[in-house]
């Protein structure tokens, strides 16, 4: 069973990929290298370089390797740089979503999973979310990823008594960290535990922006899982879909408690042996105290669990970062 993987050369795409193969199904790499990496395609794996806004491409390639479903990652994924981006944002997570549909209905290809973000509840007042918990996205990013939730519910209400009716299920997470696979690291200049590891490599100081929240420690509190769970959970919804089960059409990947950002300075300071201090500098405007969600819903149809301790999620992100440097 071949299973296409839009944005497989990232991150977090490149970990669904090993996990996929892991467990005996193919999988086709789609991806632009705009934010991916060629050298995270593991060898072996077909990787077709291309925009998901290439409709022919996209339906050349799902029919070319029998695609039996779409795991779609590909998109703009900085949510703070979508606000002075908007239009680039909305091109590739909007139309590209739309583009990667209309090419699986010229394909007959009618399984999508679709890696959304927690970034579509916005800030909400309660914590921690659930699947019930109001949809109010903030940044143009959180606004693209519930559009394209909206693109696929219609489509798949539009082909619901067609021979190929879409089924698929949308994936909420937050704050990806870790590594599976020492060769893959995030790179991403936005993310948390990259900009912590890069200042640390560099000799600088790593920053906490505000410690005056309504938290136990003053810090804002938010969800962090490994990348290894969310990669596995990308896999048992493309195993139920394929096979015909019953799935819902959102799932949040949440730890239910959460991290404070002093938590996390504290085991990076800890996990790499490089003692430090974080300076605190002033609150970022519009950051809430805490934003956390629950996976119960995705415990009970995908084994969703965290597997990772803290400890876990930094150092097999620093090992990773620090391999990467090794290797030149």
């Amino acid at each position: 069973m071949n299973w296409l993987v839009t944005g497989g050369a990232g991150y977090i795409g490149a970990h669904i990929v090993r996990a996929l193969r892991d467990d005996g199904i193919t999988p086709v790499v789609f991806d632009d290298l705009s934010s991916g990496h060629a050298d995270f395609v593991p060898p072996g794996v077909a990787f077709v370089r291309g925009s998901i806004l290439d409709r022919h491409l996209v339906s050349a390639t799902l029919r070319d390797h029998r695609a039996a479903g779409v795991i779609h990652v590909a998109g703009f994924k900085y949510a703070g740089v979508s606000v002075h981006r908007p239009l680039h944002t909305y091109a590739q997570n909007v139309e590209g979503t739309r583009t990667v549909l209309q090419a699986m209905a010229d394909s007959d290809v009618s399984n999508l999973v679709f890696s959304s973000s927690a970034a579509v509840y916005g800030t909400p007042e309660t914590a921690p979310v659930t699947e019930e918990t109001p949809t109010l996205p903030t940044s143009p990013y959180g606004e693209s990823k519930l559009i394209g939730e909206w693109l696929i519910r219609d489509q798949a209400v539009a082909t619901a008594a067609s021979a190929a009716p879409l089924r698929h299920t949308s994936l909420r997470y937050f704050n990806v960290v870790g590594s599976a696979d020492p060769t893959v690291y995030d790179t991403s200049p936005h993310n948390l535990f990259p900009i912590v590891f890069e200042q640390l490599l560099n000799g600088q100081t790593p920053r906490i922006n505000g410690d005056d929240y309504d938290t136990a420690d003053g810090t804002n509190v938010r969800d962090y899982v490994h990348v290894r769970d969310i990669a596995a959970a990308h896999v048992v919804a493309a195993r139920r879909l394929a096979a015909g089960g019953p799935i819902a059409p959102a799932y949040n990947l949440g730890s239910q408690n959460g991290l404070s950002v002093r938590e996390i300075m504290d085991t990076v300071a800890r996990v790499t042996g490089i003692a430090f201090t974080a300076e605190v500098g002033l609150r970022r405007a519009g950051d809430p105290d805490r934003i956390v969600a629950t996976g119960d819903l995705a415990a009970r149809d995908l084994e969703w669990r965290n597997r990772h301790t803290v400890d876990e999620m930094v150092r097999t992100g620093w090992e990773a970062r620090r391999a990467a440097d090794a290797h030149g």
